[in-house]
């Protein structure tokens, strides 16, 4: 009988390989920017065409390579920066596994040009599906230029599952941001189409901080600089002020290498303990260096993904590094630690109490009443005192209270209650109680509304079209390149659900219209918002984009819990929830609602 198992082509063997490696084309262009890095050059420019799916060129100007080199660097485990085992547990370089260049010549057409400064002529080699085509001596400048065309023509069903350019790009910008921000002393460039979209001098890290992520950080950050033995750590946090609803611009590198990491994530974020809102996070850009051999970085084909020798010291580590930064700089406040952030963020806390808000204050009426001799105990009566009468006030509360007793003791025949409206009941400002015929229900207000919202949206991106509120001064918004790249991709979509947003030149829109039921004045924070849960949205691949947008907009539009609301808005948001298709779960499977049955009641009681 035949023997049955063979050796895989080299061909097939490096496809695979490449499918660990290369997942997509910013994968690509990771492991050719570190290369350059590598090669210490000091100037590097990407370009790409069709976001990378035509062309993916990075020209560097580093220390280049023999011929020998040349052809060997496209050859399986062929890598300058391990000689022994012991090197794997040490390495200080980017680009060490020795698969970046084999795996990108299994999948596209490849040519290199390279030359060492001691060489008079360079080496010029095109490779196919792993195959050389040609080699020959050439006139180049000193360094590599690597060109790589055409991902994965050779693997149809793999280019099939790329998606849109602008996602693409989204990617490639991501992955360019990574590996520039920790080389602040390297030129960088970035072009796409022709069209360049990054431009970042040599300088110092936080001059590419603010080149990056914008001007609007220049005044909002802190130095973080601390150093034993063990381990270093350096770089910038954002002031309280910078904190966004979702995980925002968080950057953290290990030994100049862009890891991820909830576990030192946890450790920046309560650092900022009772600084910020408990749903916010702040940001940052974090370098931690020690000692090679106390990190494994090995554990993930990407090397996103590290393992600390002891995670605990450096986790205390980041974590007083942080804490002492914020102190230095007076970013603590020197107000009782358990006051909450929101009151500490009111105009009234942060803000100096100046000569003229004094000279307001006191030539009020109350002040006066206050202050002159014998005048505690009385409180001015006229027409124009700054408290309201409080008969009036209580007259008035009635007057309303009745009104809105007539206008609610109808019934909601649309819903499978039937329901005494004039006994809705808010409680902690965050449920609605609402009596039934048998019982009565506990809607969560925010849940309901998120479910209410969804369905609206949804039947807007589905054909509906939603109205659209025109905006009488349109709104310039200013983005960083790459929440640019991400709103540029999603426009279709937000068009769809009521937002007419233009392009208006580099990273700059107009906000000309949103959908009717977004508050005007809010246009720009919305978009905003909107941006970053759609960046941080769950990466199941199950979600359209379209689907991950509408889930945003109702979560982001939802009536919030802890906000009061009136007989009216209850009775309103109680209607609408109960002539939704599902009335009695958000999208994410939480229930809206909860019903509580008479008999249920009386069995509780015994009864």
């Amino acid at each position: 009988m035949a023997d049955i198992i063979q050796l895989l082509p080299d061909n097939i063997a490096n496809q695979i390989a490449a499918g660990e490696v290369i997942q997509r084309p910013a994968s690509a262009v990771k492991e050719l920017l570190e290369n350059a890095i590598d090669a210490d050059a000091s100037e590097i420019k990407l370009i790409v065409i069709e976001a990378g799916k035509n062309l993916i060129q990075v020209i560097d100007n580093g220390k280049g390579m023999s011929e020998t080199d040349a052809r060997m660097a496209f050859e399986r485990h062929a890598t300058s920066k391990i000689r022994v085992i012991e090197d794997l547990f040490k390495i200080k370089t980017m680009g060490f596994r020795g698969e970046a260049l084999a795996s990108i010549a299994a999948v596209a057409q490849v040519e290199l040009k390279t030359r060492k400064a001691e060489d008079e002529l360079g080496t010029f080699i095109e490779i196919e599906n792993s195959e050389v085509l040609k080699q020959e001596a050439c006139a180049s400048p000193v360094g590599s230029s690597i060109s790589m065309k055409n991902l994965f023509f050779n693997v149809p069903a793999r280019r099939n599952f790329l998606k849109s350019n602008a996602a693409e790009m989204r990617h490639i910008i991501d992955e360019f941001i990574r590996v520039a921000m920790a080389f602040p002393q390297v030129f960088f460039s970035l072009t796409n189409n022709g069209q360049q979209v990054f431009h970042l001098e040599a300088g110092n890290l936080k001059q590419r901080i603010i080149q990056i992520l914008g001007n609007n950080y220049n005044a909002k950050m802190v130095s973080v600089n601390e150093e034993t033995d063990y381990m270093n750590i350096y770089g910038f946090v954002g002031k309280p002020e910078t904190a966004k609803k979702t995980r925002g611009d968080q950057y953290f590198f290990v030994n100049s290498r862009f890891i991820k990491s909830a576990y030192l994530n946890h450790a920046v974020n309560s650092a900022f303990d009772n600084m910020i809102a408990k749903d916010s996070f702040p940001s940052y850009v974090l370098f931690i260096d020690l000692d090679p051999s106390q990190v494994d970085i090995n554990v993930h084909p990407t090397k996103q993904e590290i393992k600390f020798e002891d995670e605990k010291i450096i986790y205390a580590f980041v974590q007083a590094a942080v804490k002492h930064a914020l102190a230095q700089f007076s970013i603590a406040p020197s107000l009782d630690f358990t006051l909450n952030a929101e009151i500490q963020s009111l105009d009234a806390v942060s803000k100096p109490f100046t000569s003229e808000i004094k000279e307001a204050a006191s030539s009020s009426n109350l002040f006066k009443t206050f202050t002159q001799k014998n005048q505690a105990h009385k409180i001015d009566a006229n027409e124009k005192s700054e408290l309201k009468h409080w008969k009036s006030f209580f007259e008035s509360e009635k007057q309303e209270v009745k009104s809105e007793k007539l206008e609610f003791e109808q019934k909601v025949t649309t819903s499978p209650f039937t329901f005494h409206l004039s006994q809705f009941l808010q409680l902690h400002n965050t449920y609605i109680i609402a009596s039934t015929n048998n019982g009565f229900v506990l809607v969560h207000q925010q849940l309901a509304h998120e479910r209410i919202l969804y369905e609206r949206y949804s039947a807007a991106a589905h054909g509906k079209q939603m109205a659209t509120q025109k905006s009488l001064f349109p709104v310039t918004l200013e983005l960083a390149t790459a929440d640019a790249a991400l709103l540029q991709d999603i426009l279709p979509d937000l068009f769809s659900i009521g937002y007419q947003i233009e392009p208006f030149g580099s990273n700059t829109f107009v906000i000309q219209g949103t959908p009717a039921d977004v508050l005007q004045g809010n246009e720009k924070h919305s978009i905003e918002l909107l941006i970053e849960q759609f960046k941080h949205f769950s990466s199941d691949i199950k979600f359209s984009k379209r689907e991950k947008l509408i889930r945003c907009m109702s979560r982001q539009q939802a009536i919030k819990a802890g906000q009061a609301l009136t007989q009216k808005e209850m009775q309103s948001l109680v209607e609408e929830l109960f002539q939704c298709d599902a009335p009695n779960i958000t999208v994410t499977g939480s229930p809206t609602y909860l019903e509580f049955k008479e008999d249920y009641l009386d069995k509780m009681f015994g009864r």
